[in-house]
């Protein structure tokens, strides 16, 4: 239950960035949308797939009755693929036109990376049948297409903190925006695996192992 709570609020975040996003490109004449002017296609494409991705990401995980309906669970996982596809073909659009400085633009594209190789990981897996290791290589997935969130919620809080965003802050923050995370599941998980095996351990009966004489 609190995880379907967890995951429940983290679809509520993703939609509340997504209507944001959309807010803040969908005026033809926004200064923001003016730096995409000549390279929109890649950027609704990106804007478009992600969207998809972040709202069946998130409801995948929240809706437990969608993993008793499996046939639902896959065309749900099916169509969020497809959505972060078409987002990583704008991000790659995007990279390839973009004026940014090269940090910047190396950054997205690790962001990208991380997506692309845990969904992979995670798609591979549950080919061959190991649903364990797909269901923890697709958390490790939604927190890479969480990323986008992480950094956008990141940048009024370094600005609170007094920091000037530099082409290399603005780089270390989308460095950070998936690698804490995916580090902070991982470093979870590792302890979590301990401690299941320390239950599966039988105990021993009092006496065993000690010497008769």
């Amino acid at each position: 239950m609190a995880w379907a709570l967890l995951w429940l609020a983290l679809a509520a975040v993703s939609a509340e960035f997504v209507r944001h996003v959309y807010l803040k490109y969908a005026a033809l004449d926004s200064p923001a949308y003016a730096m995409f002017m000549t390279r929109r296609g890649w950027l609704w494409c990106h804007l478009g797939g992600g969207a998809v991705g972040l709202l069946l990401g998130a409801l995948q995980f929240a809706t437990q009755r969608l993993r008793r309906w499996p046939r639902l669970h896959r065309w749900v996982g099916r169509v969020y693929f497809a959505g972060m596809v078409v987002a990583m073909v704008g991000a790659v659009g995007l990279i390839a036109t973009s004026p940014a400085p090269p940090s910047i633009r190396v950054a997205f594209a690790a962001t990208a990376l991380a997506w692309l190789v845990t969904g992979s990981v995670g798609l591979v897996a549950i080919w061959r049948g190991q649903v364990l290791r797909h269901q923890r290589w697709m958390v490790r997935a939604y927190l890479a297409t969480l990323a986008p969130v992480v950094f956008r919620v990141s940048l009024p809080s370094t600005i609170g903190l007094g920091m000037t965003l530099s082409p290399g802050l603005i780089a270390l923050l989308l460095w950070a925006s998936w690698v804490v995370p995916l580090s902070v599941y991982g470093v979870g998980r590792a302890i979590a695996d301990v401690r299941d095996r320390r239950k599966q351990v039988p105990m021993l009966p009092r006496g065993a192992g000690l010497g008769a004489g």
